[in-house]
């Protein structure tokens, strides 16, 4: 039940039903004589597991511009992610053949007949080409067309495993509730200003022991001491010489940068017939809907209708009535090689004229550069003899156009321009180096080259009091003025927790007034209300994910985390306080146009989830019922080539 793929053209072809699998990670099996492990009657080889994991490292290396190491690839579980959707898709096709789920010849004829990779130079399925293709691969008709159907089989396993599952209703509300709802809040910032007095100045008693206990923050990082010398395009670029023919040459070349004509930013919306177009330009002329709202109706957003930047002649006959409009507006309807179509001018490029002379300054420079490029490429490998032979870092200055520094470097150097520490390739190897190495020549990406020796490391040491006792002295100020506000805040807020509080009524005195002995009525008991302290700003319409300009995020989350109007709590952020107290709660508006965007939004992403979950428990299930065997030595003899 395995097929005998064993190319990334072939895994191309058969991708394309792996997308139909909405992500879930199905891989198609290859041959092979070694087998890592089985579900059911479905074997998994060690090709199809070596294949899944460079697959996974490939996806890795996309996401994070790094290429993993098999080890690094192990270490991150990228091995375990691989051997899971191989177990997944075996647990798939065992589960197909018991139920007897498969798909025609038809089916698996129009697959393998429209791929790219089988078509002749007429664009039609070539016999001769199919079969050829496979056989240089190795792989069987019979065994990549077994595969294909397989692939479908799986889909139609899941589609109908999946099918019917969606959100419910109530959740869906709501979730669109939540995130729809509205506050209207106060909040205040307690700056120094606010303290009932100015901080007292420390001692250096005072000092010295929170510099000792404080020793983290006044510790500095490993130094390493580091002699380097480099050289770049930039260093010796006007020693370069550059000929004015070249020049012109390269100005010929791009001339298409330099003289442009004048263009416009268009977006282009086709129509089936022309009176469709005539009645949306219409609604558009009387205000009705937007270009933007034109397109949503037809399914589309305004990324798919962007022609960016076009000149008259771009556009065909649309040239001249866009190329009209003076202004932003729209044009049409106009036919086009699509059909009729309205066009949305949205910008006014002016035609750009760059002349010779006044380029020539950027030219010179860019060819001097990539000259220069090419004379340190012919130099580095005299360079490297040199080194080898024994010269040092210092003789290298006297022998060729390399120039000589020192560096104190951490990991927390900066990378100032012009700095050799703005270079990833030297701060990658600053870090590496030890005092044990020889010197190496190693290169930039921008063509230019260093070499480095490690003189020293200096391990991490408190800097003593007197050299850092304003920084002391500082840190001590901010941690006490923020200790002083978080004390202040929470007066604050229990005063304003007290004010919306009913206030009780003063207790009757022991001995009632004689009033009161002969029959008369008690006085009533005076009510002093509690005076509610300021609150500051008021924010209205304040939505959840919103902002407050010049207010850190957290003031705006905590307002929402505040459950019942009148009550305030404090925020502690970016070293700043801030009293935020709710005023009132205002219930979504779900019946707005925009809402029903949202509900489906919503009940998208959580009936996906569901999906996803539902076919997490049944690939479980089908694994637990089908029976799993996993060969540890095959995998590890795999992860081990690999290395």
């Amino acid at each position: 039940m395995r097929g005998k793929g064993k190319s990334t053209i072939v895994w191309l072809l058969m991708g394309m039903l792996v997308l139909g699998l909405g992500g879930f990670g199905v891989t198609n099996f290859s041959g092979g004589t070694a087998d890592i492990g089985s579900v059911g009657e479905v074997e998994v080889s060690s090709q199809d597991y070596a294949r899944a994991l460079r697959n996974e490292m490939q996806d890795f290396a996309a996401r994070t511009g790094k290429q993993p190491t098999a080890a690094e690839a192990k270490a991150m579980g990228l091995d375990q992610m691989a051997l899971s959707r191989l177990m997944v898709s075996a647990a798939l096709e065992d589960q197909a053949n018991r139920l007897g789920i498969s798909v025609g010849d038809h089916a698996v004829a129009e697959q393998i007949t429209n791929a790219a990779a089988f078509k002749g130079i007429d664009g039609k399925f070539d016999r001769a080409r199919y079969a050829d293709t496979l056989q240089r691969e190795g792989i069987r008709e019979a065994d990549f067309e077994h595969d294909l159907r397989m692939d479908a089989a799986r889909v139609i396993l899941q589609q109908a495993t999946l099918a019917g599952i969606k959100a419910s209703q109530p959740v869906t509300d709501r979730s669109l509730g939540w995130l729809l709802e509205t506050r209207d809040i106060h909040w205040q910032e307690l700056t120094a200003a606010d303290l009932a007095a100015p901080i007292a100045t420390p001692d250096d008693a005072t000092l010295e022991a929170w510099h000792k206990a404080n020793a983290d923050r006044f510790t500095h990082p490993e130094i390493r001491k580091i002699t380097y010398v480099w050289l770049t395009p930039e260093m010796i670029e006007k020693t370069v010489e550059v000929d004015d023919q070249a020049l012109r040459d390269l100005y010929e070349q791009r001339k298409d940068e330099y003289q442009q004509p004048e263009r416009r930013m268009v977006e282009r919306l086709v129509f089936p017939t022309v009176a469709a177009a005539e009645e949306a330009k219409a609604r558009l002329d009387k205000h009705e809907i937007s270009f933007e709202q034109l397109a949503a109706e037809r399914g589309l957003t305004l990324a798919d209708l962007d022609l960016g930047e076009v000149s008259q002649a771009d556009l065909g006959p649309a040239g001249a009535p866009v190329f009209a409009l003076d202004q932003p507006g729209i044009a049409g309807p106009v036919s086009s090689d699509l059909g009729p179509a309205l066009y949305s001018m949205n910008a006014i490029l002016e035609p750009v004229d760059v002349t010779f002379e006044q380029a020539k300054g950027d030219l010179r420079l860019e060819a001097a550069i990539d000259r220069a490029r090419r004379q340190i490429d012919e130099q580095s490998a005299s360079i490297t003899d040199l080194m080898a032979g024994g010269a040092t870092l210092e003789d290298l200055v006297k022998e060729t156009h390399m120039q000589l520094g020192q560096i104190d470097w951490t990991a927390s150097t900066g990378d100032d321009p012009g700095s050799i520490a703005a270079y990833p390739e030297f701060r990658q190897h600053a870090a590496e180096v030890t005092q044990s190495d020889f010197p190496e020549l190693y290169t930039f990406e921008d063509g230019g080259i260093f070499a480095l020796r490690l003189d020293k490391i200096e391990p991490p040491a408190l800097i003593p009091f007197a050299e850092v006792k304003d920084r002391v002295a500082a840190d001590w100020l901010q941690n006490e003025t923020m200790r002083q506000l978080m004390a202040l805040a929470e007066e604050r807020k229990l005063a304003n927790a007290a004010a919306i509080e009913p206030a009780n009524p003063a207790p009757a005195a022991a001995t009632a007034p004689v009033a009161q002995a002969v029959g008369a009525a008690p006085a009533p008991t005076p009510v002093i209300p509690q005076q509610a302290p300021e609150k500051g700003h008021a924010e209205t319409g304040l939505t959840r994910g919103g902002f407050i300009n010049g207010v850190p995020q957290e003031v705006v989350s905590k307002a929402f985390e505040i459950t019942e109007p009148g009550e305030a709590e404090i925020v502690d952020a970016d070293n700043r306080v801030f009293l935020v107290t709710l005023d009132q709660v205002h219930a979504a508006a779900t019946d707005a146009p925009e809402a029903g965007q949202m509900r489906d939004s919503i009940a998208n992403r959580l009936g996906d989830s569901m999906r996803q979950d539902v076919f997490d428990y049944f690939t479980r299930a089908v694994q637990a019922q089908s029976g799993v065997t996993v060969n540890q030595t095959a995998i590890d003899a795999v992860n081990t080539q690999m290395q």
